[in-house]
């Protein structure tokens, strides 16, 4: 059609990366095409484009969209609703400007706490140091469980009867659950701590959108594990020297 706007969206991110998982995740549920760009290395050889794309953090995902870039998941996530409106499905934010902001409270919480205590657990080098920040989890996934209760008002998910904002922000962290069990026997949700968000999980995985986006478990373990024996292999071989 003469006239219409032609988009033009890059993604630059890894496959394994939760960030990434949740703008992908937002780009399907706005039927939005794009051209993957997989970072191979992200430790020793990041690509020219993602340098030029983000100068500041150096890290993915970066979203490019009609050569301008975005980048923070949650940021990215925010701009593809925004940009792309109400023409491509429903909206992630709520239309109320208080309930907005919850959104992006509870959003930056399930990262600057909830996350941020479980990659502490994973990377714990002691026991004392594992126990503190499994503790420090449990309490955020106890506080998360409550907020789920009240953005949700008894409904399937954080947005309602559809998927929010909080649903794509916390659906892009499920991989990070098959890599706590498998490795510290550290499942996130459970019946007995957290049967809302437990429930939710389950509904989240029968998603299409999840169905689609979401690596295989035994893809995402295989991988972590490759990449734990190679950070040791190399601290041996830097001890050894």
């Amino acid at each position: 059609m003469a006239g219409e706007r032609v988009e033009e969206l890059k993604l630059l991110g890894t496959w394994t990366s939760p960030f990434v998982i949740r703008v992908k995740l937002a780009l399907w549920l706005k039927g939005l095409s794009y051209e993957n760009i997989e970072e191979d290395d992200l430790y020793h050889n990041k690509s020219e484009l993602l340098l030029k794309s983000n100068p500041v953090h150096k890290q993915v995902p970066v979203l490019i969209h009609n050569g301008k870039s975005v980048c923070e998941s949650q940021l990215i996530v925010q701009y593809i609703d925004e940009a792309f409106g109400a023409d491509h499905g429903p909206a992630f934010l709520p239309a109320d400007p208080y309930e907005r902001a919850m959104a992006r409270f509870w959003a930056a919480y399930i990262d600057d706490k909830l996350l941020a205590s479980a990659l502490r657990a994973g990377r714990a080098t002691t026991e004392e140091e594992k126990a503190e920040a499994l503790k420090q989890t449990s309490a955020a996934v106890e506080t998360l469980e409550a907020a789920f209760e009240q953005c949700s008002k008894g409904k399937p998910f954080f947005g309602g009867d559809s998927v929010g904002y909080l649903d794509i922000v916390l659906g892009g962290l499920i991989p990070l659950d098959y890599i706590g069990e498998a490795f510290c026997g550290m499942k996130l949700f459970d019946h007995t701590n957290s049967p809302l968000l437990e429930a939710w999980v389950q509904r989240f995985h029968a998603l299409d959108a999840a169905k689609d986006v979401l690596p295989e478990v035994d893809r995402v373990v295989a991988e972590h594990n490759k990449r734990k024996q190679a950070r040791a292999a190399a601290a041996a071989a830097a001890t050894s020297n």
